[in-house]
This record gives structure tokens, sequence and C-alpha cells, in this order.
């Protein structure tokens, strides 16, 4: 089978993206039930409904619960696979990063990587019917690109996640390493875009396009190493976004 997904129905289309707000959703109502008690000593988030008490516990879980199992259920109904996708990363989400390490190690990152690539990979899955290695490759690339995105956070948040106890890379590594790390995983993520570009048979046009944002992000990357400010750190957290979904538009709309 040829590494470009073939057309999918509009009605498959729409059950994917049915599955994975609902799955998504109910994790990230899980996980806020889980985390009310931090969350309402950080200014950040301290206004959440659950955090703020304007929601009670007891609905929310049962609403997060509701939601979870729909979209599991949902994708397994649409897909076996694509379903088994969707729920690794629905526990991986909740269970392995939200609950057991979130609050124990700065490394829970990794997890909380992995589950963040686990969308990307179901629609992948979805639309070919297996696991296949652009699939991990545009995995890989989201794992790696969480620490651009989530350690430029909790530098911006330091105090705000040492008040609530949650042991970041900045608290427990540094500012320089945590740097060095943003950097290192920027690569990492950009060049497995770029191999995931080539071999779905990518023009050298998109490819180069896809060359100029990922030195945007790398050259951000080494300049916050080189000249740390909070602007520049700021600016890199933007730009990693736009980075994410100005690549992924491009592999879309090639792939389509």
């Amino acid at each position: 089978m040829s590494a470009r997904c073939p057309i999918i129905h509009w009605t498959t289309l729409l059950g994917l993206v049915v599955s994975l707000f609902l799955a998504i959703a109910g994790s990230t109502i899980i996980n806020m039930w889980f985390d009310r008690d931090i969350d309402a000593r950080m200014e950040r988030t301290c206004n959440r409904p659950l955090a703020s008490g304007k929601v009670s516990p007891s609905e929310a879980l049962r609403v997060g619960l509701v939601l979870s199992l729909l979209g599991v259920a949902l994708a397994i109904f649409i897909n076996t696979l694509y379903g088994l996708v969707v729920f690794t990363g629905l526990f991986i989400d909740v269970i392995i990063y939200t609950i057991w390490l979130k609050r124990r190690t700065a490394w829970s990152i990794v997890w909380g990587g992995i589950s963040g690539g686990m969308p990307i990979l179901a629609g992948r899955v979805l639309g070919m019917n297996q696991i296949d290695g652009v699939g991990i490759l545009l995995t890989i690339a989201i794992l790696f690109w969480i620490p651009t995105h989530i350690l430029t956070f909790n530098m911006r948040n330091f105090n705000d996640y040492k008040s609530a106890g949650i042991p970041t890379f900045p608290s427990v590594y540094g500012f320089s390493i945590t740097r060095l790390t943003i950097a290192l995983s920027s690569i990492i993520s950009a060049l497995s875009i770029g191999i995931a570009g080539f071999w779905i048979g990518m023009q050298w046009g998109f490819l180069r396009v896809l060359g100029v944002l990922s030195a945007g992000l790398f050259v951000l990357a080494i300049m916050s190493i080189r000249k740390p400010s909070d602007m520049l750190n700021f600016g890199l957290f933007k730009y990693a976004s736009l980075y994410m979904l100005t690549s992924m538009f491009l592999l879309s709309i090639y792939i389509r």
C-alpha cells in the first residue's frame, strides 16, 4: 500500500472527528478533576470551573467518564485498530501521565508527549488501516515537539508550577538544561516531519517550505540558549504552535 492515505468517506471523517472530540474532551475533564487541588494553587488555573468550585467534582467525573467511554466506543465501532489507538492515548494521558507521573517526576512530559501523538497516529491508522512508518514518524514528531511547546511554557510560568509542587524540567534541571532540551527536541521533531514528508513523496517545493519552517524553529531554540529572555522564550512558545499547525496542514494537503 502506498505511504499516501487513500481517500476516505466524509462519514468516516466525521466519525473520526466526533470520536476524537469525545475521547479528548472526556480525558481533559478527568484530568482537571484529578488536578483540581493543584489547579487551585496556581494563578494560571485557579479560575477553572473545578478549581474554583463552580462545578462539583462528582458531576465533572461523571461527565468525563461518559464522554471518554462514548469516544472510545465510537472509535472501536468505526475501526478496531483505530479504537485501540484512541484508547491507548486516553489511558496514557489519564492514568500514566496525570494520575501516576505528573506529580512525581519531570519526565512525565515524555508520556504526555506520547499521548499527545496518539490522535495523529489514530488518524493515520484510520486512513491506512495499519500502523505504518509515516504514522510512527508523525507521532515521534509530536512527542519531541511537546518539550518545545510545554517546557517554554514551564519556564514562563515557573513560579506557578513551583507553588503547586509540580516537578518540571526548569525546577529540577535548571533553565540552561531545559533550553538545551528544547533545542535538541526541536531538531528531532523537525527531522521526523521532514522524513515523513519525503516518505510520502512530497515534492521538493513542499519540503523546502517545511525546511524553512524547521529552520525558524531551530534558530529560535538556539537563540534562547545564547541570549535567553522572557520575550524570546514566549516567542518560541508561540512559534512552536504555529510551526506544528502549518507543518501538519501542508502534510494533510499533500496527502489528500
